[in-house]
């Protein structure tokens, strides 16, 4: 069942109204209740002017002298429990308003990102969600603060639009999520690129299908976010949980652009490790500017023109 489907009563009484009912029916006054329910006096009174919780214990007790089986005494307190939470939940998304109109809600909604919502307390659930955060606060603390540094180890504070490029990073966590792949093998990973660049010669419009389980094989989730607004990324590459992420984008002017970003993103794989997370066409200060050379050069090797592939490439077809 979807949140939207969801029902939650808009007021929940205290189970202390309810007790206060049947003790009027019962003819019985709280002094009497506690003797007969082995409670001290002053914890009933609590109760009933709904300042204290009706406990597991007290439920049995109570089912004894009012004959209302004790799952109902629990399943009042639950339900108002969970009332006085929701009450307080209200607050908390109120207070992240502000926080989540910095993300281009409607192309996030228009692209199946999140579920077609109209208030904006609405939305503004629904990107807490999306990200998988109880409250704005804490993805401050993880992506400005880098409280999770293990997980992302940059800090997107100090660049331009960090909301879109967080909401772009955060679908690619979601599309990997859904992926299988083998365990990382840098040997197989090494093995299949003569295969990628052979395709690049002689069939460049290969179906990203095709790219993407090749490199599921060797261990390495690629995925392809469409691009949002506001979001001036071409690519990225991470580790999440000791698997490698290639995320590109779904808009390139040409294949020779999309070719170089993947070998691109493959390079920081192969040659720079785990500690790492790299964005491409965003400037940010952690951006390690020799690793990004390195990358570059080693995306040169291999796309290289397609006249230059077909005259060096010595090895027969591989497949894909």
């Amino acid at each position: 069942m979807t949140r939207q489907n969801q029902y939650f009563p808009q007021t929940s009484p205290h189970p202390g109204e309810t007790l206060a009912e049947k003790l009027e029916e019962m003819q019985m006054g709280p002094k009497e209740f506690s003797l007969r329910t082995g409670k001290p006096e002053k914890t009933i009174i609590a109760v009933l002017k709904g300042k204290s919780a009706i406990t597991p214990d007290m439920a049995v007790r109570f089912e004894g002298v009012t004959k209302i089986p004790a799952h109902f005494w629990m399943n009042h307190q639950r339900s108002y429990d969970e009332f006085i939470v929701r009450e307080k939940r209200k607050v908390t998304i109120e207070e992240a308003v502000p926080w989540a109109k910095h993300f281009p809600l409607t192309d996030m909604i228009n692209k199946g990102w999140l579920p077609q919502v109209s208030s904006i307390q609405e939305k503004t659930m629904e990107l807490l969600s999306f990200f998988g955060f109880s409250n704005h606060k804490a993805w401050e603390e993880y992506y400005f603060k880098q409280q999770l540094k293990v997980a992302f180890r940059i800090s997107l504070s100090q660049i331009q639009e960090p909301y879109a490029i967080s909401a772009w990073l955060r679908k690619g966590e979601l599309q990997a999520a859904e992926l299988e792949a083998n365990d990382y093998s840098e040997k197989k990973f090494k093995e299949i690129l003569p295969g990628l660049k052979y395709i690049l010669a002689k069939h460049p419009q290969v179906s990203f299908n095709q790219l993407q389980q090749k490199c599921l094989e060797a261990g390495v989730k690629v995925v392809q976010t469409p691009g949002i607004k506001k979001a001036p990324i071409s690519g990225s590459t991470r580790w999440l949980n000791n698997t490698p992420l290639i995320q590109l984008t779904d808009h390139y002017p040409h294949n020779d652009s999309f070719w170089f970003t993947f070998f691109h993103e493959a390079g920081h794989i192969l040659l720079h490790g785990k500690k790492d997370i790299f964005l491409e066409k965003v400037d940010y200060s952690d951006k390690d500017l020799e690793k990004e050379r390195e990358a570059d050069e080693f995306a040169s090797k291999w796309t290289l023109t397609n006249e230059g592939v077909r005259k060096k490439l010595t090895v027969a077809q591989p497949s894909l």
